[in-house]
């Protein structure tokens, strides 16, 4: 199974981080990555804790034939087509997609570490793979998506958006 993170706190290029992120299974289409289940939007407080706007989050399944490398890179320019600038680590952004998993594959290097090294923290992961994918495991820890969640830091603040 490959895990991709959605996020968006910012309007840009496709109108509202909303408008964005539902845009996102066309773009991928575009770049042979086809999206096989996609969360609901979530709507989370920044990890880490600022004064940006609040981001809509989603987690999608996809099947692709892109390598690991190749869909991170794939994932990167469709963030540059949709107006994200890099400035500072943890800004606000009008796209931003997290090579969450790629099938069971342990990859730890300067370019891509996955599964994502902060996936079993983040309320804005979790909740919606919980949707999507609840009998999903970590291939590193084992611990499934409930266990993940049952162990995350309770700091988080998260909502479900209304259809």
């Amino acid at each position: 199974m490959i895990l991709i993170g959605l996020g968006a706190n910012l309007d840009g290029k496709y109108g509202s981080a909303v408008d964005c992120l539902n845009t996102v299974p066309a773009l991928f289409s575009a770049k042979n990555i086809d999206v096989v289940a996609m969360s609901c939007l979530w709507k989370s407080a920044p990890v880490p804790v600022s004064d940006q706007p609040w981001y809509h989050n989603a987690v999608c399944v996809v099947e692709t034939t892109l390598s690991p490398f190749d869909l991170l890179s794939t994932l990167s320019d469709i963030e540059n087509e949709a107006g994200r600038v890099r400035y500072r680590q943890n800004e606000a952004r009008v796209l931003d997609l997290d090579l969450l998993a790629y099938h069971n594959e342990i990859i730890d290097s300067n370019v891509l570490t996955c599964p994502h090294p902060r996936l079993h923290d983040r309320a804005f992961v979790l909740y919606p793979l919980q949707e999507i994918a609840s009998d999903w495991e970590h291939p590193v820890s084992g611990q499934s998506v409930i266990d993940m969640i049952k162990s995350m830091p309770e700091d988080q603040e998260i909502e479900r958006c209304k259809s």
